[in-house]
């Protein structure tokens, strides 16, 4: 990882109050998610948006890009891939927030699938925690270790669909029942018929997120 490079959307340097990192799906790049940055920019007009393209090429398919490697799904492999990337990606999100000239509190993240894995992996073990975590269709890697490694309790939104055959929504619900039980804050919504993909009702869920954690000025 050079350096975040991917669409961006909402307000420049200067002007930005908060910071979303978008995080996509394997086999996908920024472009896939951007297209959410409007919707939420209503409830953040003052938000800056990135959608990074994560920096491996996707090893399952023909095109896209990849966090890390799912050809091997047993879940230390899992475990191991997503804190490589995750170790990687912290400090070139420390250089955005720095170039917009922001505090780490000023920080939310969300993802999809692969990017949910990260997102929640990743924001989950920052210090300070990002004011919040949307996590669309993805599931919690490293939960035994929560205990131990979670630095912050950052209000963490779970949305899924029922009918996902790609992540199934079990996964989810498990992440649900972990970090309730690691004393973080979880809204979970389960979308019925919804197969992999995020819908309106998700999507307004997670501008409802935002415009909560940011109610307040950073670091208040």
């Amino acid at each position: 990882m050079a350096g975040l490079d991917g669409p961006r959307f909402g307000a420049a340097p200067g002007a930005a109050r908060q910071l979303v990192v978008v995080l996509h799906g394997l086999g996908a790049d920024g472009e896939d998610l951007i297209g959410l940055a409007p919707d939420w920019a209503a409830a953040l007009p003052e938000a800056a948006f990135v959608a990074p393209h994560a920096p491996q090429p996707c090893d399952m398919a023909p095109y896209g890009r990849q966090w890390f490697s799912l050809q091997d799904r047993s879940p230390d492999v899992m475990a191991g891939g997503v804190r490589r990337a995750a170790a990687a990606l912290g400090p070139l999100i420390d250089a955005e927030l720095a170039r917009f000239g922001l505090p780490a509190e000023a920080l939310a993240l969300a993802g999809f699938s692969q990017g949910a894995m990260m997102a929640l992996f990743l924001g989950l073990r920052r210090q300070p925690a990002p004011a919040a975590i949307l996590a669309y269709s993805g599931a919690l890697l490293g939960a035994e270790a929560l205990a131990t490694e979670a630095l912050g309790r950052p209000p963490v939104l779970l949305v899924h669909g029922e009918a996902d055959d790609v992540v199934p929504v079990a996964a989810s619900r498990a992440a649900e029942r972990a970090l309730r039980a690691a004393g973080i804050p979880v809204e979970a919504l389960y979308r019925p018929g919804l197969t992999h993909g995020i819908d309106g009702p998700g999507l307004a869920a997670g501008a409802r997120t935002l415009a909560r954690a940011f109610a307040a000025p950073a670091g208040a």
